[in-house]
């Protein structure tokens, strides 16, 4: 990719944020972000005043949550292929199920 194309989408993804915001984000807007997704994560406690330490534990909490969901759906996906494979499925409700995922 050329360097003047990521710079044209560079300035489209932003061009809607204020000048000032696409220079920098706020302490208490990093603080807010860190708390929303935080917030997002199971057995996660938001802290009140989160400051940019804890931003790198709350991003590789949310990282090793999105890893784990992911194995979660490849065990769960081999699980059903496994299950529509055998005959414990009748072949019209596989087909039903097979539609349903495309």
């Amino acid at each position: 990719m050329s360097s003047s194309s990521r710079r044209s989408r560079s300035r489209r993804a932003g061009s809607s944020l204020p000048s000032s915001s696409r220079r920098s984000i706020s302490e208490e807007q990093v603080s807010e972000l860190l708390s929303k997704l935080q917030a997002l994560l199971p057995d996660s406690q938001p802290r009140n005043g989160a400051h940019r330490g804890a931003a790198s534990r709350v991003v590789q909490d949310t990282c090793s949550y999105i890893r784990s969901l992911q194995q979660e759906v490849d065990d769960l996906s081999e699980t059903l292929a496994a299950l529509l494979a055998s005959d414990a499925v009748p072949s019209d409700q596989a087909a039903l199920i097979r539609s349903l995922l495309m």
